[in-house]
């Protein structure tokens, strides 16, 4: 099988004035970037790369392997392994699905690799299955949903609809959502991954007597569903975490997303200076806005450089220690790692407007503040 593949090589070790340099890091990224979810991994290597960019020097001192997994566990094994044993890369990165996380991540850890997400980041992974060498850049998986649960706990909605692919972010999603939300759940349904047609589903909803509907579909998923909801006039009122109405699938659903609230720990009109210098050079360097994808790859880049600076890859413990400082300007503000090395942040709940010609998000409003996620108290490192 023959694997998409990119090498960007960065410059050999760099003197500075009165100081050496830690070595150079190697990195190989595995993400998608073909097939319905091509458009998460094409943001998620964008994002990474424009810091690196960004970062003049500093960011040659990383060498980056690109491959496409193309939505296969079984693929991303494969690259996984060769990064590992043929290209010796120190740390692992940019997987998009959960299911391709848990097939890789646990070996990868295992063979002391370390590994930060850029998205994926399973309940699983969390708990009990915590690894001192496996930092989540993004999230917890729930995390998104159990905002969207409080808000509308918040916005008075006693019965809802609930719908989400039966994959580990799927169920993560599901769990995420009713921790959080106090009303009542009319109907739990998985769908299968990679889902094109809704009708059976859309049925469901029409029939039940639901006042709103969540849903989580991420990519090609959540394009389907919404093209097919609205064309349905079923006209309940949809909520969904980010995934659902992320930068890159708004202009293929169209003004059918128009108004539509969702939660996420990220949005472009954040007011802090790292975002809007990620936002004015993603937009000058690829000719588009930022994904939430793009925003959490961008900042994994940074932590890494952050980690670079201070210590040798080869030294796994002050590596880990580096890392675990978080100690870069975040495009989301306020950011540092819990006790299981994933995320405590802001949520807030966005709009889906117009601006000009371009459909996009805008915050218009807090949901969880310095939130963590369910499953640290479980992890023992």
């Amino acid at each position: 099988m023959k694997l998409k593949r990119l090498l960007i090589c960065g410059s050999a070790a760099l003197a500075l004035a009165g100081a050496a340099q830690a070595e150079p890091v190697k990195v190989g990224m595995i993400t998608t970037l073909s097939g319905g979810g091509a458009g998460l991994g094409v943001d998620t290597r964008d994002g990474f790369l424009l810091a690196l960019k960004n970062a003049g020097d500093a960011g040659k001192q990383v060498e980056l392997v690109i491959e496409d997994d193309q939505q296969k566990p079984d693929v991303a094994v494969q690259i996984a392994d060769k990064m590992i044993q043929s290209e010796q890369v120190d740390v692992l990165t940019g997987i998009v699905w959960s299911n391709l996380a848990m097939a890789v991540v646990p070996a990868a850890v295992a063979q002391d690799k370390f590994y930060l997400s850029t998205n994926a980041a399973p309940s699983q992974l969390a708990g009990a299955g915590c690894n001192p060498k496996y930092f989540s850049v993004s999230y917890q998986n729930d995390n998104l949903h159990e905002a969207a649960g409080a808000h509308a706990t918040d916005a008075g909605i006693g019965k809802v609809f609930i719908m989400a692919p039966n994959y580990p972010a799927g169920q993560d999603s599901l769990a995420g959502f009713k921790r959080y939300y106090k009303g009542e759940v009319v109907s739990e349904i998985y769908t299968q991954v990679g889902q094109t047609d809704y009708a059976g589903e859309i049925a469901q909803i029409r029939a039940s007597d639901a006042d709103a509907v969540f849903f989580f579909l991420p990519g090609g998923m959540g394009i389907a569903f919404m093209k097919q909801y609205a064309e349905s006039g079923v006209g309940k009122p949809v909520i969904g975490p980010a995934f659902s109405f992320s930068q890159d699938i708004l202009p293929a659903v169209g003004d059918a997303a128009l108004g539509v609230r969702n939660t996420a720990q990220w949005s472009k009109d954040l007011d802090n200076e790292a975002n809007k210098a990620f936002v004015e050079t993603f937009q000058a360097e690829y000719g588009r806005l930022p994904s939430l994808y793009a925003a959490q790859a961008y900042d994994t880049a940074n932590l890494l450089l952050s980690a670079v600076a201070k210590a040798d890859v080869g030294d796994a413990d002050a590596f880990r220690a580096a890392l675990a400082e978080a100690d870069f300007p975040s495009v989301r503000g306020k950011f540092r790692f819990g006790p299981n090395q994933h995320p405590i942040q802001d949520y807030y709940v966005r709009e889906v407007v117009r601006e000009g010609e371009v459909l996009t998000n805008k915050i218009i409003g807090p949901a969880m503040a310095d939130h963590g996620d369910a499953y640290a108290e479980q992890c023992k490192m």
